[in-house]
């Protein structure tokens, strides 16, 4: 069989009604075709996020014209998590239990300010400040809380970046680069990542001199009283 510019030759007869169905095309398209077009989702939702995720896959909307309306129940038939709500320093551990359990390759949509960063309750003491901070996000969809067309905009989105992904550089084929176990957080005073526990290890060992000058309290003697001034009558 050869090829040109314009034409496809070939020895074997081709009937004419199939000769405009036929097209040259390479592993990584039809690979990558294949994924954008069957993405499970995996149903799973926080807080106010996930009832218009839910609105997302309702018939106004037709979800299902991106092939995306397959929500599974369970992590080890999904591949992509929309983490859709605020993610509390309580429920964290079981986000990165789920993501643990998800087979490769797998993506992550984080919907809303609460999961982009916390949202309003950023500075509260029972918040996680993003959900980025303990598992790799994909797509970053924002709002509070987003529209069901920005959720979608957000699925074309990961289907653009799939279509750019190949089968030779992708890591979960690499034996080299394996895909990351992300530990499960510990709860705590606050929450610690365990890929940083020789870090916290290191710093908590350090002498307190060795924290920098501004660490060590400057000790003075106390400056003499001057003597009050004589008056005359």
């Amino acid at each position: 069989m050869t090829a040109t510019m314009d034409t496809l030759t070939s020895d074997i007869p081709i009937p004419k009604e199939l000769a405009d169905n036929i097209f040259i095309t390479s592993l990584d398209k039809i690979y990558n075709w294949s994924r954008r077009n069957s993405v499970w989702p995996m149903v799973f939702g926080l807080a106010c996020c996930a009832i218009e995720m839910i609105c997302t896959a309702a018939s106004r909307f037709d979800l299902a014209r991106f092939g995306m309306e397959v929500f599974r129940a369970t992590p080890r038939q999904s591949d992509l998590m929309i983490v859709s709500g605020t993610v509390t320093k309580k429920m964290i551990p079981t986000i990165v239990r789920l993501y643990n359990q998800m087979p490769e390759p797998r993506y992550v949509l984080s919907m809303g300010a609460c999961a982009n960063g916390g949202g309003p309750f950023k500075e509260g003491y029972n918040v996680l400040d993003g959900v980025d901070k303990l598992i790799p996000v994909d797509v970053y969809v924002p709002g509070c809380p987003p529209t069901p067309q920005a959720l979608i905009h957000g699925l074309i989105a990961l289907q653009e970046k799939i279509d750019q992904q190949s089968i030779l550089t992708a890591p979960w084929y690499r034996k080299d680069t394996p895909a990351e176990f992300v530990p499960v957080p510990v709860l705590g005073p606050d929450l610690v990542d365990l890929r940083q526990l020789d870090l916290i290890r290191r710093e908590a060992a350090k002498p307190r001199s060795a924290a920098g000058p501004s660490a060590v309290a400057e000790t003075k003697e106390p400056a003499e009283p001057e003597p009050a001034a004589e008056t005359t009558g």
